[in-house]
């Protein structure tokens, strides 16, 4: 039976002036748990009554899942059993009876526990002290009473119960009456060592910087001893057992027998993470009860000792000259530089940082490190040329991306030379300038001159000749001269085509060397296109609707439009036809210099209307365009207007002219 178990058998047997027997107390510590009362029969002993107040027994409920919302009855109203889940009366009880019985009760268990009261006489409906009316019984102050101890031992083997001592814990009158008492018997569980230390953890991990002083604190290893904590059960040590590997010192760190801090014992020197045979060191830890006498339990558990890098080795190149080639006009990573350092890989005392420190005039060299391999990449980032220098001398120094401890320097081995070989191509010929800008005026003759290109070969060491074609004409209205580069029109230079933007026409041409293999190059030329006065403006939009019946007799607002520019468009001028009668009918009236106002100058009947317009750009020589202008006249009703009824067209506004014109002659 487990110390747990006695305690709660033997706190459950109350001891106080009724003498306390439990009966099935003893239980198999082996078994699981089985909810409800774990005693479930007590005894008490009847001597004339119960006080108010005073314990009967404690009981022992488990519902196996955490006791919670236990509830508990007693068939006897007078007694209770409390928070503490002790046994008490609510008052002074004479008349109790021969048994008890407690019901416990909560979501996870129902059980009922019994309790005998021997020698009690048998309940009556009311005691004679109750019939008199004289109350409760009467209690003269209490004296103090001297209870001694009990000592005993954890860890007992059954049987149970089992005596441990004898004594007096109440005093009663001639009547045998309880005059005083019961008072508390302090019962002491002697502690036995039978626990090991216990460390939380199975291995621990801590590290410490290579080089550190002696004496300098990793990490601290606490173990934890269930024991009494006030007896030598639970005081521990501390001891290194094992260190693996034993080199280059089988003692290199100590652990504080009681505080647990292990330290470095070895010295900064041999402290040398590049010299030491490994990085990670384990210590086997033992932690010894009983303040580490022979006698004492122990408990066991690995500490690994990573020993961490600082920055005291500086990078330094395999070599101290590296040669590289490269294309002339190409770019892109020409030679690798590698190099050595003996700090921690993939750490910032280990990570090369590369700058060229000399000869990168123009600035066409870049160098930058390798993530993968700590390499130091060489790169052309602007083309190089070989006809303005074949050579290049860079000068390198890598360096960590730590900084060097204070002892520990840079060394003429952090630095590197670079001589690049610029290697000569057959370079295409070069157009100059590019673009060429030239201005032309539109509708120039065919074969009119417009340009001569120029383009020059940048291999000044090769003689070479140069040869132009055609490459992107987009209207077709070029040639070229395949040797002088002089550029000629085939065709009408026109402004408004589609394929000239914003007045501006482009075409390309290709120039070609005669080197081996030959390469080309390619150049734009632009011709800007002066405007002549080549299109007749026109007139938008060209149908109009008004009401029959309305009284406002503004037709519609005309605009011109024109292909030209300025001075070859606007101001235009909006004018009716030359046919005669027109101006009766109609009127027209300067708005700005783009549009024009048409106005009726009295009804007309529904029908379809043709009004002839003239309009004039004011370009040199100026141009006109007669445009005819479709007025419908429609029925209105109800804001609709309905023009699909209206008879046929009555001919063009000459003959509606005439025919007013002949009706006036009349009537005169």
């Amino acid at each position: 039976m487990t110390l747990q178990h006695f305690l709660f058998s033997l706190l459950t047997c109350f001891l106080s002036s009724y003498q306390v027997f439990c009966v099935g107390a003893q239980e198999d510590a082996e078994r699981g748990c089985v909810p409800g009362f774990q005693v479930k029969k007590h005894q008490v002993q009847y001597d004339g009554g119960f006080v108010v107040g005073v314990p009967l027994l404690r009981v022992d409920f488990n519902d196996c899942a955490g006791n919670e919302e236990v509830r508990f009855e007693v068939s006897h109203p007078d007694f209770e059993v409390d928070e503490e889940r002790r046994l008490k009366p609510r008052r002074d009880v004479i008349d109790s009876g021969g048994v008890l019985f407690i019901h416990g009760q909560n979501a996870h268990s129902d059980d009922m526990a019994q309790v005998d009261i021997v020698g009690a006489p048998p309940r009556s409906p009311q005691t004679l002290r109750e019939i008199l009316g004289l109350g409760q019984l009467p209690y003269r102050k209490r004296r103090s009473l001297l209870v001694p101890p009990m000592f005993v031992p954890e860890n007992q083997r059954p049987p149970f119960p089992r005596a441990i001592g004898m004594l007096e814990v109440s005093t009663t009158d001639l009547s045998g009456k309880v005059v005083e008492g019961p008072v508390a018997l302090e019962v002491s569980v002697i502690d036995q060592n039978d626990n090991r230390p216990i460390f939380q953890e199975a291995r621990y991990a801590g590290e410490v910087l290579e080089g550190s002083p002696t004496g300098t604190t990793v990490m601290t290893m606490t173990a934890y001893d269930a024991d009494d904590p006030s007896t030598e059960n639970a005081v521990l040590r501390y001891f290194i057992t094992k260190q693996s590997p034993d080199k280059p010192s089988p003692n290199m760190f100590y652990i504080d027998p009681e505080r647990g801090d292990i330290v470095t014992v070895i010295s900064p020197t041999l402290l040398d993470r590049e010299t030491l045979p490994t990085t990670q060191y384990e210590l086997e830890i033992v932690a010894k009860d009983m303040a580490g006498s022979n006698v004492g339990l122990s408990g066991t558990t690995t500490a690994t000792i990573t020993i961490t890098d600082k920055n005291d080795h500086a990078p330094e190149f395999t070599h101290s000259l590296f040669q590289a080639s490269v294309d002339e006009g190409s770019t892109g990573v020409i030679v690798n530089l590698t190099v050595d350092d003996r700090d921690d890989p993939a750490t910032g005392a280990w990570r090369a940082v590369y700058s060229i420190i000399n000869g990168n005039v123009g600035q066409s060299f870049e160098v930058q490190t390798n993530p993968d391999n700590n390499e130091g990449m060489v790169s052309v980032v602007k083309p190089l040329d070989y006809e303005n220098t074949a050579y290049h001398t860079l000068l390198i120094r890598v360096e960590n991306e730590d900084p060097l401890v204070p002892n520990v320097g840079y060394g003429p081995s952090s630095t590197a030379t670079v001589h690049v070989t610029v290697m000569d191509v057959n370079e295409g010929p070069v157009f100059f300038p590019d673009p060429m800008l030239v201005t032309k005026r539109e509708n120039v003759p065919v074969g009119s001159f417009v340009a001569t290109l120029n383009a020059t070969d940048p291999d000044i060491l090769q003689t070479q000749s140069i040869r132009f074609a055609l490459l992107d004409d987009p209207a077709g209205w070029l040639t070229v001269n395949p040797v002088k580069g002089t550029v000629n029109t085939t065709a009408i230079l026109d402004r408004e085509s589609s394929f000239v933007h914003n007045n501006m026409y482009s075409a390309v041409f290709i120039a070609i060397d005669n080197g081996s293999p030959a390469a080309t190059g390619t150049g734009t030329l632009v011709i800007t296109l002066e405007d002549e006065n080549d299109n007749p403006p026109y007139l938008y939009p060209s149908v109009a609707r008004i009401c029959e019946e309305a009284k406002d007799l503004n037709v519609m607002v005309v605009g011109g439009r024109d292909k030209d520019v300025f001075p070859n468009a606007d101001p235009f001028k909006i004018e009716l036809g030359k046919q005669p009668g027109l101006e009766k009918t109609w009127k027209v009236t300067t708005v700005n210099s783009t549009h024009s106002q048409v106005t009726l100058l009295h009804s007309l009947k529904r029908a379809n209307y043709q009004l002839p317009l003239l309009v004039t750009d004011s370009g040199v020589p100026q141009l006109s365009n007669s445009t005819e202008i479709k007025v419908q006249v429609c029925t209105c009703k109800k804001n609709k207007m309905d023009c699909s009824s209206a008879w046929a067209v009555r001919g063009n506004l000459l003959w509606l002219g005439l025919a007013l014109a002949l009706l006036s002659v009349l009537y005169l």
